[in-house]
């Protein structure tokens, strides 16, 4: 949490000497005190500065204090600061008084200036300030709770919209595949129903899968089982697992990976899935015979694990959500074979479980992605 901002008091006499006492007095940490010798150079001040407190001494040639604060009281932006008159006056001076408070001011402090009192008057209005700092820093985090929600309710009915759909297929294929293989039908047709049908139970079981993941590690319900593996072994099973999507839309899959071993102290299978994961997204957001790379390399302490793609892209302003659960980037479903958009989510809750990191870079609409995964290498890797 920020801190709050420095409180501001405004000194106006026209004696240098006595803005110097005041300024003196009144020193405190986070106090800003603004200092004025005339109405017109503290009217200045007041269009630049919100002001917690006006002590305005009453006789200044030119504008005097009463003129000032009248001013004050007529402009929105300092109507409602509050106003304590310096006075040579007494207290039986009932008339300047009488001005001063239809002025707008909310007290008087006679001069030669008791230190106490004065110090005592302004305590209250910087806490009463600093009060209301934290009532509108209050209000601001509670609008931004409510902002969240609201894109959380929003990314929940789109999630529940996609889900439908992506349930829908395979479940109405499965449906038509039984009814088909009730009727009296050739062998070689069955066979070719059977097929989709098993595509489709497969497509099923990725989709509860990923579901289950994401509730898992969210719970905290996932143990990895790490064990000391090389790179290139979890890159493979990646590739093997993404290779049909690759052929799938004809992408040439370029590997770049480092001729010597990268030790990573990794659960074999849940880095493959982060990795195949990453290669699947590439193949779905790239238009049919696009280009897919893998790269892999020691850096500093650490495996450099890149994904990139001559795909879709992501705008700017998405990038910086593309992580979130249920995040999809606009109009990408009808260019995509589907998905929950739960995928990068699961992909970033992994890494970190791994004490690694997941970043995205993408020029634009259009302009390809590139996905980097930060693994730290095993202890004795060198």
């Amino acid at each position: 949490m920020s801190a709050l901002r420095p409180v501001h008091f405004l000194l106006v006499d026209d004696l240098a000497e006595n803005l110097v006492s005041l300024e003196a007095l009144l020193r405190r940490e986070d106090l800003v005190l603004l200092k004025a010798r005339s109405g017109e150079e503290a009217l200045e001040l007041l269009l630049r500065h919100d002001v917690a407190l006006a002590l305005l001494d009453v006789q200044m040639p030119g504008m005097d204090g009463f003129e000032l604060a009248e001013f004050m009281r007529g402009a929105m932006r300092t109507r409602h600061v509050p106003i304590i008159f310096l006075t040579a006056g007494t207290a039986a001076d009932a008339q300047r008084r009488f001005r001063g408070y239809e002025a707008g001011a909310v007290d008087f402090i006679n001069k030669p200036i008791e230190p106490d009192v004065l110090r005592s008057k302004a305590n209250v209005f910087f806490d009463l300030y600093r009060q209301r700092q934290q009532l509108e820093r209050q209000r601001d985090e509670l609008e931004a709770a409510a902002q969240a929600l609201r894109r959380a309710d929003r990314h929940k009915d789109s999630f529940l919209a996609v889900l439908a759909h992506e349930l829908r297929n395979p479940i109405a294929a499965l449906a038509g595949g039984l009814h088909l293989l009730g009727k009296d039908i050739p062998v070689e047709r069955s066979t070719d129903i059977r097929a989709r049908m098993d595509r489709m139970l497969s497509h099923l079981s990725h989709l509860v899968d990923d579901l289950l993941d994401v509730s898992r590690v969210n719970e905290g319900k996932i143990t990895l089982k790490k064990a000391r593996i090389e790179l290139s072994e979890i890159l493979t099973s990646a590739i093997e697992s993404s290779q049909h999507h690759m052929d799938q839309a004809g992408h040439k899959l370029v590997t770049d990976l480092e001729t010597g071993p990268i030790w990573l102290d990794a659960d074999h299978t849940r880095l493959a899935q982060v990795i195949g994961n990453l290669l699947n997204n590439a193949a779905k957001y790239t238009p049919p015979g696009g280009t897919v790379t893998l790269s892999a390399h020691r850096r500093d302490g650490v495996a450099e694990i890149r994904v990139s793609d001559t795909g879709v892209g992501i705008p700017a302003e998405m990038q910086a959500g593309i992580f979130e659960i249920f995040a999809q980037v606009e109009d990408h479903l009808s260019k995509s074979q589907g998905g929950l958009g739960i995928g990068l989510a699961l992909c970033k809750q992994l890494v970190a479980l791994h004490g690694g990191t997941i970043d995205v870079a993408s020029a634009g609409l259009n302009k390809g992605s590139t996905f980097t995964v930060i693994i730290p290498l095993a202890r004795d890797a060198g």
